[in-house]
């Protein structure tokens, strides 16, 4: 699995956290930034993370900002990506079991360290079940071809 990780000013330290993660698990993964606490704007790190899951180039993405949100908004603009901003362990195992998310996103004001770690640990060994929830996804997928 390669992993895409991106944040704006909010979420740099967070994501440094999570890079480091990764680095334990031993799980590939390339951060595109930003690299530092100077004031950014999120779409310009999150649209680029989701266009590189979208396009395969990345099996799934990781973005942290301030509270989550806006990253989530800008991840969901683009066609084929399911970003889920997740803030406890039980959704982030909910939303790759039911949503098949590709996209993590997380509030670094809103949760702590060790909160995230476990989020992460548990979105990236969740699998997608299936059945009447790839119904569910497939009806959002064709509405995006409209």
């Amino acid at each position: 699995m390669k992993i895409v990780l991106a944040s704006d000013h909010g979420g740099f330290e967070l994501l440094r956290e999570i890079a480091s993660q990764l680095d334990d698990l031993g799980i590939d993964y390339d951060n595109i930034g930003c690299d530092c606490e100077t004031s950014v704007d999120y779409p310009d790190y999150g649209i680029p993370a989701a266009e590189k899951v979208a396009n395969g180039s990345y099996d799934r993405g990781i973005l942290i900002c301030g509270t989550g949100i806006g990253m989530s908004i800008a991840a969901n603009k683009v066609k084929g990506i399911r970003a889920a901003l997740v803030h406890d362990v039980y959704t982030a195992r909910v939303t790759r079991e039911h949503n098949d998310s590709n996209i993590l996103v997380m509030g670094a004001r809103v949760i702590g360290v060790d909160l995230a770690k476990e989020i992460v640990k548990t979105w990236l060994a969740g699998e997608f079940q299936g059945g009447r929830h790839a119904n569910r996804i497939g009806k959002v997928a064709a509405y995006e071809e409209k």
